[in-house]
């Protein structure tokens, strides 16, 4: 086993050599953000949709869009406003009055990077627009299917659910986010080095260090990567402690918590791991990792009552307990 895992640390480290290269090319652009670079590196090897939460004027555009212009890859925004329709994403039928035929015309889903950018204002049935895409990695234009490429993501950003001419996600959909990202404000010295780098006539610009061939490639040695038993238990432990705290000595925040996080915590918290163990060279995975990736994973699983609410108890709060109760192997 120690021979194979040392043989698969000399792979990762070879195929992840672009990570790097990545890392410093957002670098050029963006300040700081370390939480955030490190879910979409994360949600990029793991083959996962990245929702990332903050108020305006935080990079979360410009980050996404700087990761994009690193790919020699197709990429495509979608502002999501109000009067958005759902064929504005998936694409629609044209009807052709020189021969009476239809044609379909796709719609900027069908890139490898999608930009859906204030996700949440527009009405929910724009954003399930983006379900079957998403999970099945397919669209459905009249009554034809058609597969997404390969290297499909979608990197969504929202402003937070309070402010003004915003719609709350579906559970449905934002399950389908393997990662949720909150960002906060940067440092003093983080905004300084904004000041200086933005308050010029020409921004600074990411090249394409990457191909979408060495992050497909990523992906299937992000695969190979060793997860112990012990690991995974521990895993299966903190899931279910969401849906039963008393079984890890946390009645307290049982009237807290509506609904646990679905079995696609369990799935996604062992990929998102792999991935981080991947960006960090190695070729196995501890309990560090998993707790570098818990909370982005669980905080949008994690569903609150009225009592938690009105007690100004957030889903992280829960989710620290959670961490701090369940025993680490």
């Amino acid at each position: 086993m120690d021979s194979e895992i040392s043989k698969l640390n000399q792979k990762i480290q070879q195929d992840a050599l672009f990570i790097q290269d990545l890392r410093k090319e957002l670098g050029k652009v963006v300040v700081g953000q370390e939480d955030l670079v490190n879910g979409l590196l994360v949600g990029l090897i793991a083959n996962g949709h990245v929702l990332v939460e903050g108020v305006p004027g935080l990079a979360k555009t410009l980050t996404i869009k700087t990761l994009a212009q690193t790919m020699d890859a197709a990429f495509q925004r979608i502002q999501f406003t109000p009067d958005l329709l759902p064929a504005d994403i998936v694409g629609t039928l044209i009807y052709s009055p020189k021969d009476g035929s239809f044609s379909v015309r796709k719609g900027p889903i069908f890139a490898n990077i999608i930009l859906a950018d204030e996700i949440n204002r527009a009405p929910a049935k724009v954003q399930s627009a983006l379900l079957e895409g998403m999970q099945e990695r397919q669209v459905t234009i009249s009554d034809s299917t058609y597969k997404l490429p390969e290297l499909f993501m979608v990197l969504a950003t929202q402003n937070p659910i309070e402010q003004e001419g915003t719609y709350p996600l579906p559970e449905a959909q934002v399950d389908r986010f393997m990662l949720k990202v909150n960002i906060t404000y940067p440092t003093k010295q983080e905004e300084a080095r904004v000041m200086e780098l933005m308050a010029r006539q020409a921004l600074p610009q990411a090249g394409k260090v990457v191909t979408p061939e060495q992050v497909l490639n990523a992906r299937r040695t992000a695969d190979l990567i060793y997860v112990d038993d012990k690991i995974k238990n521990y895993v299966l432990d903190l899931v279910i402690a969401t849906r039963e705290p008393a079984r890890h000595g946390l009645e307290k925040i049982k009237p807290w918590i509506n609904y646990g996080a679905s079995p696609r915590a369990t799935i996604y918290m062992v990929q998102a791991a792999k991935a981080y163990a991947f960006i960090n060279g190695r070729g196995y995975v501890t309990p560090e990792d998993i707790k570098a990736v818990g909370f982005d994973v669980l905080r949008h699983r994690v569903l609150l009552t009225y009592e938690a609410e009105a007690e100004n108890i957030s889903s992280e709060d829960v989710i620290k307990s959670i961490f701090e109760a369940v025993e680490v192997p």
